[in-house]
């Protein structure tokens, strides 16, 4: 006797894709306000530095990011002097005027900061953030006063798009040095001071702070793959694509938003 036929089962329906206008996409924000505005960077800035010094990039007294403010255009916020990076909070941040006076806040001012961070500013209008420490592997390949060859896709974003300082004279503290500096970064996302370290900016707190932290890591990554053998270069065409698919400031503001939103919860 033959079994009988199975009941054919149904195929499951295919959810519905959601429309796409319906799919979140954070971008950086639009406020109304200088006031409001003054706030958000002041939030990023504290951000900022407490991965920095989560990440270690600390030394000493050595190192500062600085945020342009809406309304005083001449006047940045920054880290005070002596600070722990790891503890900063907004309302412990300073504002420091172009003479290098303090305008609000309760501390002193790191006068290297002001030496390099204000003729950067001074010199670059474009940029709100301002990001230098004393970062183990970008000291490291600064010393053999080099440039972060594209052996990566992330390494790519740099090509072409940062510069060597080529000098070392001692520690920045004054305006003349500061400007050559400035002059020698032109319109570059980043800077290798040579002996020194890295130095990187963007038009947002968020795009400074992920230019450091990549670019720091690049320079890691060469000089393992330098250890290990003789890197590959990306050839030049490609390498030049990939810096216009990842180099853009909105691309570093986006990359950077996991980190902040891991940070901001320790306010």
């Amino acid at each position: 006797m033959s079994e009988p036929a199975a009941t054919p089962v149904p195929a499951a329906s295919v959810p519905a894709p959601v429309p796409v206008e319906q799919l979140r996409f954070a971008m950086p924000p639009a406020h109304a306000t200088a006031d409001e505005e003054r706030v958000h960077r002041k939030e990023r800035l504290a951000g900022a530095l407490r991965l920095f010094g989560e990440y270690g990039y600390e030394e000493g007294v050595s190192g500062h990011l600085t945020a342009r403010d809406p309304q005083y255009p001449d006047c940045f916020w920054v880290n005070p002097f002596g600070a722990p990076f790891d503890g900063i909070a907004p309302q412990d941040l300073i504002l420091v005027n172009g003479d290098g006076q303090v305008v609000q806040g309760r501390f002193h001012v790191n006068q290297a900061a002001f030496a390099v961070h204000a003729q950067v500013h001074r010199a670059r209008p474009d940029v709100v953030a301002v990001a230098h420490t004393h970062s183990l592997h970008g000291r490291a390949l600064s010393a053999l006063g080099e440039l972060i060859e594209p052996i990566t896709q992330e390494a790519c974003a740099f090509y072409e798009s940062h510069a060597l300082y080529d000098a070392y004279t001692g520690v920045v503290v004054d305006e003349d040095e500061g400007r050559r500096i400035a002059s020698a970064l032109g319109g570059h996302k980043a800077i290798i001071l040579r002996n020194h370290g890295l130095l990187t900016v963007g038009d947002s707190v968020d795009a400074a702070a992920w230019w450091f932290l990549t670019m720091e890591r690049s320079c890691q990554v060469q000089l393992a793959a330098r250890a290990a053998g003789k890197p590959v270069l990306i050839e030049h065409r490609d390498a030049v694509a990939t810096r216009e698919q990842l180099g853009s400031d909105l691309v570093a503001w986006i990359n950077y938003q996991p980190l902040w939103q891991r940070i901001s919860r320790t306010f």
